[in-house]
């Protein structure tokens, strides 16, 4: 039985969907407001070297590649499934066990980077040691930042999780700017922003699950457990993987100076996703307490069709007055290039946005037959974009070769889509 403490916590009811509207409108206003503070940081580009900023785009991306969205779903599952069977006792010996785990994995992986430190530098050409570090700071942030907004998002504590999100966008950006500006920094003051911004929605989610992670815990089966979590982590896994890596594929085979128009496309780009995803992230805990509770939802129509139609909106609006975006916040030596990338660039998150409402329904679902298909698409995009790379590298103008890399990622991402539509429509077991 829960104890009065854990079973107080209040959780918005899932069944109204003007509370679904209301909430996700929340959180699109929210991704909004901090897409645009965020955005300021890549206002300094004009104020430094190229080379700065695409590094800065870089390590951005080494950040992103924490599994922050395999983190936030499995938490987020495991508070909606606890809260809704009113096993709220075990949810926080998981809380205080996942903080302490990526901790020792955040400890070890900086033991490792500072073995091949140099390797790192040369590899990445960077000039110091120092950004690198500032990285691994922001890569400890990322590991907690999903750990306590996926137990807000499995509470349904959405107008929280709003403004973690705003102080994201409002430390990075402000941090960033001092140090530019004040310290005459480059990518290292930048990063630091991400540091301070992460930490911030960090800071946020700690303190609001504090009754959840202060409170008596009771045992739970671990093996039973990982068997729970172990495909949320491998399929959002796969999911992140695609979303994030093609930027240090390609930092691999291009200059700094190269790679600018790149990582400004992909800025761009990518913001388009964060628009709709919180569509499918207030899904996700409402769909876990209905199959909890054994009850019907049909959500995932109403958050496929309005992702759909607002990833298509979004994404033509983009090609339109991407071109004007990109001449004023970048700078001038990589508008041609960077508008030449993007309708590659934000066509190849129409079928990521897409695929991933109907992934979360299935994960949401306990429908884990997609998992296998879907790490074998990563592991196969993995290999195929590095070898499409070294295939062209030098051998075309660099534009067209990060347009192949952009069609690559397309391509995976729609073969993404049509796996998630199989499992969720046609495959023998989706109606069970």
């Amino acid at each position: 039985m829960p104890d009065a403490k854990t079973a107080s916590i209040p959780t918005i009811d899932h069944k109204p969907h003007a509370a679904f509207f209301r909430q996700s409108g929340w959180l699109m206003m929210a991704n909004i407001i901090a897409g645009i503070l965020t955005l300021g940081v890549h206002f300094l580009a004009k104020k430094i070297p190229e080379a700065q900023y695409s590094i800065f785009g870089t390590m951005l991306m080494v950040t992103a590649c924490v599994p922050t969205i395999p983190l936030q779903m499995v938490f987020a599952q495991q508070t909606a499934h606890s809260l809704a069977t009113g096993r709220g006792r075990q949810i926080a010996g998981m809380i205080r066990m996942g903080w302490l785990w990526t901790f020792i994995v955040w400890v070890i992986a900086a033991g490792i980077v500072f073995h091949f430190q140099d390797d790192i530098l040369q590899g990445w050409k960077l000039s110091g040691p120092t950004i690198l570090w500032v990285t691994m700071a922001a890569v400890l942030m990322n590991l907690w930042m999903p750990l306590f907004s996926g137990v807000m998002q499995g509470r349904q504590d959405f107008f929280w999780l709003g403004w973690g999100t705003i102080a994201n966008g409002l430390g990075r950006t402000l941090v960033a700017f001092i140090m530019v500006f004040a310290f005459g920094s480059g990518a290292t003051g930048m990063v630091l922003g991400a540091v301070v911004g992460i930490g911030s929605w960090a800071a946020i989610g700690i303190w609001r699950s504090r009754d959840l992670w202060t409170a008596p815990s009771d045992g739970f089966d671990s093996m039973a457990l990982l068997k729970q979590i172990a495909p949320l982590f491998l399929a959002f896994g796969a999911y992140q993987f695609l979303f994030t890596t093609d930027t240090m594929y390609c930092m691999a085979f291009f200059s700094s100076d190269e790679m600018a128009p790149y990582v400004a496309a992909g800025t761009f780009s990518r913001a388009l996703l964060w628009l709709v995803l919180p569509l499918a992230a207030v899904m996700f805990p409402k769909i876990v307490h209905a199959t909890a509770k054994s009850e019907k939802s049909n959500l995932m129509g109403i958050v496929l069709i309005g992702t759909a139609i607002l990833a298509i909106l979004c994404t033509t609006g983009l090609c339109l007055v991407g071109p004007l975006a990109v001449k004023i916040v970048f700078n001038n030596g990589y508008i041609a290039e960077t508008t030449a990338l993007l309708p590659w660039y934000a066509g190849a998150m129409i079928p990521l946005a897409l695929g991933n409402v109907l992934i979360n329904d299935l994960m949401a679902r306990g429908k884990f037959k997609i998992v296998a298909p879907l790490v074998f698409l990563a592991a196969a995009y993995g290999f195929t974009l590095p070898f499409i790379l070294h295939t062209h590298f030098g051998h075309a103008p660099d534009v067209s070769v990060m347009k192949m890399a952009l069609q690559v990622l397309g391509g995976f991402n729609l073969v993404l889509l049509a796996l998630a539509i199989w499992f969720s429509f046609f495959h023998p077991k989706s109606k069970t």
